[in-house]
């Protein structure tokens, strides 16, 4: 039995009231190659290495004139480094030969992009114009799976498409980031704090403990 979608709601706004894309950008490119480096990799190694990224490479036009080893010394500290240079290159020459330099912000003008899947191209148009949706992460893939909301296996565009069949679309971009503060802070994927989880008696716990009384 899954918690209820509206008393999860009021719980997560209580507990993190300011939660927002970790990730640090200030224009659509930025936020597009910011997010494509996060696949596989946490923000906080992301946010360490765009800085000088940006600022060697502040627009499409200037990184779509390099070549993927130029990139490399920027990103090396970021997981799959080498096949997101490439990406982050053709990304950047589609960018130029097909849209004047400028990020589309439509989403299926998105996913044609190279390296640019679903959840990329819906964080992105979620953070720069508000488009309602409810990308999936890991921390949400585990989430909804703990609060039963979503059955364990499915792929991450068929749990946002759960999700989003649930909860109210006026809350999907701030529950998108409330889901992911819960997933790191409380719930994580090794040894969850259910003591100070707000919800008590959710699937997962129930499971965990009937398993744990078996084996005594």
């Amino acid at each position: 039995m899954r918690i209820d979608p509206f008393f999860l709601i009021k719980e997560l706004e209580s507990l993190y009231p300011e939660a927002k894309c970790s990730l640090d950008f200030h224009n659509a490119f930025e936020a597009l190659v910011s997010v494509a480096l996060s696949a596989q990799a946490t923000d906080k190694s992301v946010n360490l290495a765009t800085p000088s990224l940006f600022a060697r490479y502040p627009n499409a036009t200037e990184m779509a004139k390099a070549e993927p080893v130029d990139l490399i010394p920027y990103i090396r500290s970021i997981g799959l480094y080498q096949n997101k240079a490439k990406n982050l290159v053709a990304l950047s020459r589609a960018l130029v030969k097909d849209h004047n330099g400028e990020v589309p912000l439509d989403f299926d003008t998105l996913i044609s992009l190279p390296g640019v899947g679903k959840k990329t191209a819906g964080v992105v148009l979620a953070e720069i114009i508000q488009r309602p949706a409810m990308p999936v992460d890991t921390h949400i893939t585990r989430v909804s799976y703990r609060l039963g909301y979503t059955k364990e296996g499915l792929d991450a565009y068929k749990i946002e498409k759960k999700l989003e069949s649930i909860f109210p679309m006026e809350k999907w971009i701030p529950l998108h980031h409330r889901f992911i503060a819960f997933g790191r802070d409380i719930c994580h994927a090794k040894k969850p704090e259910c003591g100070r989880c707000p919800f008590a008696m959710c699937p997962y716990l129930k499971k965990a403990s009937s398993t744990a009384s078996k084996k005594r």
